[in-house]
């Protein structure tokens, strides 16, 4: 993932260059962060809770307005059920050794989303506390990944084979597949600030939004992060 990797360190450094001069440069925002995210609607079924990350810029167009331009990666663990119909493809074929069982741990398998947002973000500073709401879109990028799996002709379809990018066919599954799906998606949430000094160096915020992305008609991707991190 070359690609995220760059678009990830352009803007660290872009965040670095801006966070310092906050100082002096008030029309500028800037925001780096992480925490824990949790898959919601559809895509619970699939993934379960991960950690994300998140960093952006961008300028103050008044005391109380300001766009966010964000990069955003969020894992996508499979759980269980996401793994199950592979495991019982392969181990039909004998790919998998069935002895004792077969199981989730025979798959190496990861899914990861990706995501480069404009927002609005609107919000409301106290000499201690602050509150705001962000929201907007993008583009969103999934990408899934079974390493070293070739699935027989005629297995049966089930909608985990949706999620790792491959279509049915009838009643079987079309053992093409697409590892990585994008389309365009939204979000919103809303955070509050903590003064821990005199301003100079920035904020504590908390912050928890919500994303969706239909991934271009194939299960669609929802998640609300929950994150923790220091805005400028």
């Amino acid at each position: 993932m070359r690609v995220q990797s760059s678009v990830g360190i352009a803007l660290f450094g872009a965040l670095c260059a801006i966070s310092a001069q906050a100082q002096s440069l008030s029309q500028f925002n800037a925001h780096i962060g992480g925490g824990i995210g949790v898959p919601v609607g559809r895509t619970a079924d699939f993934v379960g809770v991960s950690g994300t990350f998140q960093i952006g810029a961008g300028p103050n167009l008044s005391k109380h307005s300001s766009i966010v331009g964000e990069f955003m990666w969020h894992g996508l663990p499979p759980n269980r059920d996401t793994l199950l119909p592979i495991v019982n493809a392969l181990c039909v074929i004998g790919v998998v050794n069935p002895s004792p069982v077969c199981s989730g741990a025979s798959i190496s398998a990861s899914t990861n989303l990706y995501a480069l947002t404009a927002n609005y973000m609107y919000h409301r500073e106290g000499r201690r506390y602050g509150a705001y709401v962000v929201g907007g879109g993008g583009w969103y990028y999934r990408y899934a990944q079974l390493k070293d799996v070739t699935i027989p002709g005629g297995t049966a379809c089930a909608p985990a084979w949706e999620w790792w990018g491959y279509t049915c066919v009838g009643s079987s599954v079309n053992v093409l597949a697409t590892r990585g799906v994008s389309s365009g998606g939204i979000n919103g949430g809303g955070g509050i600030t903590i003064n821990l000094g005199d301003g100079s160096y920035g904020k504590f915020y908390i912050e928890a939004r919500y994303h969706y992305s239909p991934q271009g008609g194939r299960v669609s991707t929802q998640i609300a992060p929950v994150t923790l991190g220091w805005r400028w």
